[in-house]
């Protein structure tokens, strides 16, 4: 090429020198006119586009600059353009990485590197109506992705973070698919407000409202609902941000006050990929009791012995199966984006019948128009959970539930009398295989969540944004029992309860949002308005006497009840409950280079309260001064330096619904909000007027000191806070006769929790073949209650014997939920319990609540292969064993029940009262092997239409160390009395499972 053009200009030289004839002129201009040409002259180019690691980047566009000509690579990173000139230029852009401009040169073949966007790769956290790069973050927020979620079977969004952020405690409540999980954000700092974070999903907050029933057994206890969050398939979740301290939640002001817990869903990017999943995993029980068998049942109790040899424990724990599918399409640009997919899990619980069913559908796109201006932006998530009871229940008696009954059941009891016909000693002692078979408890429940959004630029660094969001579900839970059930209220008779749940929210949020640099002073500022309704209607039906024993027949045939006999003839109740939140806010961030500084402020009316405080006010501030850009800070040794503080006011409303002013409501099954239990229901006073009632608030103070060492090789941060909650919503119960049972109060009162909070991020290993990150955090919190007047008691104590007992008391000078108990010394001579601080219940300086919580993570990758291992602790809690109360004495062995081994051997008399005493009091403190992952990517360079490929098998669940005697300590069974909740008590919960998955993700 340059010897052409070389050529070319001698040409010229020599006519303009030698003045060549005209014919030689013409054959000059000639010649002059195709050496041109041919250096113009237009070409194909081809080559590939690769990332740093040396892989093909599919979905890459390729165009020539100036033109609107371009292709994408394809799966392999390759590319063809033709036609484009030899003297032009080729643009190489993709989504998260730097652009780059090449020469062609008239070269016909072209490779190219492109690296990551080291700004767009820059850690951002999203902080409620925005985003903050981390480095600028000046609350307490910890931001988690897909590389640092829980893996395996992961059933709802909580599970993915348990153990990964300091300061945040969750506690699955039992081992059941789909069953409730607790999530405690530095402390519990309420009574009827509820300690659950606010989650918000795609920038929709969500209600506190359970979306499915609880369920009611005659003769077995109440069995809870099941979490509301399962709707939400995991594996459409790209992040989770919690927002800790009230600098960070006191943008969603009056819902703040126990955290927020932001989750972001995936949006597809690059050229459309085909995404797919699939795991099979096998789960089997931890630990089972360790009960009497026949020979030993016998040897104890032989006056009992019925010679038959069964294990009940073997008859209803089963190896139960899991399989999850997971489907997507999606890919996007810089002028838009869209991701489609479709989820199934299918995961059967450890105990028979039990398990759940997800079908889950979920699209997020959004697209640029009017010269990139105006964005608009939509999601929708919908999923149709069938979630398979069993009657393991919160509050059975002296009868027990399913689990009471696999434990205490007589192991010489034969399981059937005849074939086919269970053994059945009577209506107090259920066979538990009977209990199964002769029992069907199904919710079916449709949940669609979503939002559609458009913002518009209207001129430099000023924006508004509009967002409509939805939450709508329907819910029917069927509870039958058939008439051949040996169970009181039950056997001749049949039950069925219908319990029916419709829930309708929706939002309406506008704001502007303004960005302006000012010299070397950056302004972010927020202003907005918000409108959210909050629409709940319940309803329910008690049926009784049926001419049948189908379980089928009597759930989807009324009729086949015969609503003329008694007891128990027909029963409906239905309740609805409508409430509106009402909100005005405003945040404003400042960037003066070593100093940043926010503001916030949230206005928050609502329907909950009356005239005289319907609103609330809600400010914080914070600063964060960046130390590393002082000189006296050592550079050789930090390469980050933070220190933060901020303070705040963050409410709760969390409470039932509209409790302002009296009114009258039909009331029945609504007596979990508020309404008088009436049998048959009745139109009747459920509040007094009380237009003084206020919101319960929480004031923060955080101190956080961030830090990177080592050239970021050691990162991590340190942060003290101190939450004070004050004006406590209490329900305090009205002394009769009165208008109603009882009036919603303002407590003086002020609980405390305060705590210490560490994080580490270590980067042990980092070479081309192996690398090793380490991820650690701790917690310690201090929880107290102060000025609290009176004493309100919870934790109700289940068994024979234990009727109107309670093991927890709320108390001045106590941490919340203490335990109230006897202290227990040992037996007498006659193998009666003594109390050598008399028979009276006193503190004794325990509570359920952790002094430290932690958790340590380590991530290596070595060639394709790559391995994480976590594990989570939780310490200085106390747990109450109420399953050994209930069960495990020589009470209950001389009454012809099981009990573990070590009962027979104790100096306990068979006539010792099983009161509620320390001596059913244990630690539990825990270290377990939560999460062990191993994968292989396997190379996909000559597999046709594969862009990636990994294999892997994870284990959860896998060791727990503990001294703890009960199945599990990570439990906590709802022992509520009057509304006041419990926490740490464990009574026949469903058993943790350990679980072995393998699976595969592919993409195309």
């Amino acid at each position: 090429m340059m010897n052409r053009f070389y050529q070319c200009g001698r040409m010229v030289f020599d006519f303009g020198v030698n003045q060549l004839s005209s014919k030689s002129s013409l054959v000059v201009l000639i010649s002059m006119f195709f050496s041109f040409s041919v250096l113009a002259q237009d070409i194909t180019v081809s080559g590939k586009v690769s990332d740093k690691s040396g892989d093909g980047l599919p979905g890459v566009t390729v165009q020539l600059k100036g033109s609107s000509k371009g292709v994408a690579t394809d799966m392999n990173g390759s590319y063809s353009i033709a036609g484009v000139p030899s003297n032009g230029t080729l643009s190489f852009t993709f989504v998260g990485m730097t652009s780059q401009e090449v020469a062609i040169g008239g070269r016909s073949t072209i490779n190219v590197t492109l690296a990551d966007d080291a700004a767009l790769l820059e850690e951002v956290v999203v902080v409620g109506y925005g985003t903050v790069k981390k480095k600028d973050a000046t609350g307490a927020v910890n931001a988690i992705g897909t590389k640092d979620f829980q893996k395996g079977i992961v059933t709802s969004p909580e599970q993915l973070m348990q153990g990964r952020v300091a300061g945040v405690q969750i506690t699955q409540n039992s081992g059941e698919p789909g069953g409730g999980i607790n999530v405690r954000i530095r402390g519990t700092s309420s009574v009827y407000g509820g300690n659950q974070p606010l989650f918000v999903i795609d920038g929709v907050p969500l209600s506190s409202d359970n979306t499915s029933s609880g369920g009611d057994s005659q003769g077995l206890g109440r069995q809870p609902a099941k979490n509301p969050l399962n709707f939400l398939n995991p594996d459409d979740i790209e992040s989770i941000d919690i927002l800790k301290d009230a600098s960070a939640t006191a943008i969603y002001g009056s819902r703040g006050a126990q955290g927020v817990v932001l989750i972001t869903t995936k949006k597809g990017k690059g050229k459309g990929t085909l995404d797919y999943g699939y795991s099979l995993g096998l789960s089997s029980i931890t630990k089972k009791y360790d009960l009497l068998d026949a020979k030993g049942f016998a040897a104890a109790n032989p006056t009992q012995n019925q010679g038959g040899n069964t294990d009940w424990q073997d008859e209803l724990f089963r190896t139960a199966p899991t399989q999850q599918h997971n489907l997507s399409f999606g890919g996007g640009d810089a002028t838009g984006n869209y991701r489609f997919s479709v989820g199934y899990l299918d995961q059967q619980g450890i105990i028979l019948t039990s398990g759940i069913k997800r079908y889950s559908v979920g699209f997020n796109g959004g697209k640029k128009f009017i010269n990139n201006k105006l964005n608009i932006t939509s999601n929708v998530n919908l999923a149709n959970n069938r979630d398979n009871g069993i009657a393991i229940s919160e509050n059975s008696g002296y009868t027990g539930d399913l689990l009471a009954a696999i434990i205490k059941s007589n192991p010489t009891m034969p399981i059937y009398k005849s074939p086919g016909v269970f053994t059945q000693p009577g209506i107090t002692e259920p066979n538990p295989l009977a209990i199964v078979n002769m029992t069907k408890d199904r919710t079916n429940t449709l949940r669609a969540l979503g939002n559609i959004s458009a913002e518009l630029d209207l001129f430099e660094g000023l924006k508004f944004k509009t967002v409509v969001g939805f939450d709508q579900s329907l819910s029917s839970r069927k509870t039958a029992y058939s008439k051949d059930l040996s169970l009181d209220g039950v056997l001749n008779i049949g039950r069925l309860y219908i319990r029916d749940i419709e829930m309708s929210n929706r939002l309406w949020e506008n704001y502007f949002t303004y960005d302006k640099t000012f010299g070397k002073t950056s302004l972010n500022a927020l202003l907005g308005y918000s409108y959210q309704s909050f629409d709940v209607y319940s309803k329910s039906a008690s049926m009784a006497n049926f001419a049948t024993n189908n379980l089928d027949v009597m759930t989807n045939n009324l009729a086949s009840a015969d609503a003329s006999k008694a007891p128990n003839n027909v029963v409906n109740n239905s309740n609805r409950d409508f409430d509106e939140l009402q909100s005005y806010f405003t945040r404003v961030n400042l960037n003066m280079g070593k100093i940043l500084l926010t503001g916030t402020l949230r206005v928050d009316g609502s329907t909950k309260f009356g005239g005289n405080n319907k609103y609330g006010y809600f400010p914080s501030g914070a600063v964060k001064y960046k130390l590393i850009e002082e000189s006296f800070v050592p550079k050789n040794v930090f390469s980050d330096l933070a220190l933060r503080v901020g303070y705040g006011l963050v409410g709760n409303q969390n409470i039932p619904h509209n409790l302002y002013d009296r009114r009258d409501r039909y009331a029945g099954w609504g007596a979990n909000q508020g309404a008088t239990d009436i049998s048959g229901g009745g139109l009747n006073a459920v509040a007094f007027n009380n237009p003084n009632l206020k919101w319960e608030s929480t004031s923060t103070l955080n101190v956080g000191l961030d830090y990177a060492i080592a050239g970021n090789r050691v990162s991590g941060n340190i942060e003290f806070y101190q939450k004070n909650t004050k004006d406590l919503l209490f329900q305090v119960v009205s002394a009769q006769p009165a208008p109603t049972p009882f009036v919603w109060k303002n407590l003086d009162t002020d609980i405390q929790n305060r705590g210490l909070e560490l994080g580490l991020n270590v980067v042990a290993v980092d070479t081309k073949a192996f690398t090793w990150e380490v991820v650690a955090n701790a917690a310690f919190n201090k929880n107290l209650i102060k000025n609290l007047a009176g004493v309100y008691d919870t934790g109700e104590i289940s068994g024979q014997g234990l009727t109107g007992a309670f093991a927890q008391r709320l108390a001045a000078g106590q941490p919340m939920f203490a335990f109230f108990t006897r202290e227990f010394g040992g037996y007498d001579a006659e193998g009666n319990t003594i109390y050598p601080s008399g028979d009276f219940q006193s503190f004794n300086g325990t509570s359920p609540n952790p002094t430290v919580t932690a958790g340590l993570t380590n991530n290596f990758k070595f060639g394709n292969f790559d391995a994480s291992l976590f594990f989570n602790g939780v310490f200085g809690n106390y747990i109450y064993n109420n399953t050994a109360n209930a069960y495990f004495t020589k009470g209950a062995l001389n009454n012809g029940r099981n009990v573990t081994v070590d009962v027979v051997s104790t100096k306990e008399g068979p006539f010792n009262a099983p009161d509620v005493s320390s001596r059913f009091l244990e630690k539990g403190d825990f270290v377990r092997l939560q999460n062990l992952n191993l994968g292989y990517r396997v190379p996909t360079k000559g597999i046709k239409n594969v862009t990636g490929l990994r294999l892997y098998v994870t284990g959860q669940n896998l060791m727990t160390f503990t001294k703890y005697s009960g199945q599990d300590p990570e439990v906590s069974t709802n022992k509520s009395i009057n509304g006041i909740p419990s926490f740490g008590i464990d009574y026949t919960a469903y058993p943790r499972a350990k679980t072995w998955t393998i699976g595969a993700n592919i993409s195309f």
